[in-house]
């Protein structure tokens, strides 16, 4: 069996050059034999992207999360787009909106999500979006701006009706479930797996945020936990662990274009 882990902030579990090598090779050693690096800021791809550019098994997203709305930084669309053709980068993003706390204003907000929709629609490149507390526009915007590539609903965080109206659409969108997929409390997170495609399912540890619910006492989620969300959904579909494995492992590997 492997794993892909589909959205993993690499730099925030340690900022150390040796220790992020360390954490991808702890993975490895469990079957997670794929990650994608995500970064919410362009200083901090410029940091990560480096150290971790060719390590085997590591994929990279580059874009501005809606927290840095206030500050993407001089020239960041130049910096997202020629940063898009360098070697591994699969993914524009994180990007999308929040609502829950105050990351400048909602019209800001909107503005550098399209863009970086219409920057993944000119490099064909899938889309990993945010989303908290703004599942409407993100919506309505995804009705009208989702790039050809497709799009990750990352840490989803809907409930299985607002799933359902993204497909009813007709939109090319994957859900990605991560560690809270496991917390007894997440109804709409269970109520979404058993009503949507297991061909649009992904997993996701979201490290170091939302540690599985079987190694609650870590302080910090990890790549390498990936596998307690993986067996947990397993059991939510009534299906063996390698069957769920290859599927979302075919589904990782056809919204970011990478061979089997």
């Amino acid at each position: 069996m492997q794993f892909f882990d589909t959205h993993a902030h690499i730099g925030l579990i340690n900022e150390n050059p040796i220790e992020e090598m360390r954490v991808v090779q702890q993975a490895k050693r469990v079957g997670v034999t794929r990650i994608v690096s995500i970064n919410n800021s362009l200083r901090d791809f410029k940091k990560v992207y480096p150290v971790l550019k060719n390590v085997s098994g590591v994929y990279h997203a580059v874009g501005v999360a809606p927290v840095e709305v206030t500050n993407p930084g001089k020239d960041w669309i130049g910096i997202i787009e020629s940063s898009a053709k360098l070697p591994n980068v699969v993914a524009i993003g994180e990007t999308g909106l929040d609502y829950y706390k105050q990351f400048g204003d909602k019209r800001s907000q909107i503005e550098l999500f399209i863009t970086q929709l219409e920057i993944a629609r000119r490099f064909d490149l899938p889309v990993i979006i945010h989303n908290r507390n703004a599942g409407k526009d993100v919506l309505n915007i995804l009705k009208e701006k989702i790039p050809p590539a497709g799009a990750i609903l990352h840490c989803y965080d809907e409930n299985a009706a607002y799933a359902l109206e993204c497909l009813d659409a007709g939109l090319d969108v994957y859900f990605s479930f991560a560690g809270n997929l496991t917390y007894k409390n997440a109804r709409n997170l269970h109520e979404t797996v058993m009503n949507i495609p297991r061909e649009r399912m992904l997993l996701e540890t979201e490290s170091p945020f939302m540690i599985p619910a079987q190694v609650k006492e870590k302080k910090r989620s990890m790549p390498e936990y990936f596998v307690y969300t993986a067996k947990f959904l397993a059991e939510m579909l009534d299906s063996p662990l390698e069957e769920i494995a290859e599927q979302v492992w075919k589904n990782s590997c056809r919204i970011f274009r990478l061979p089997e």
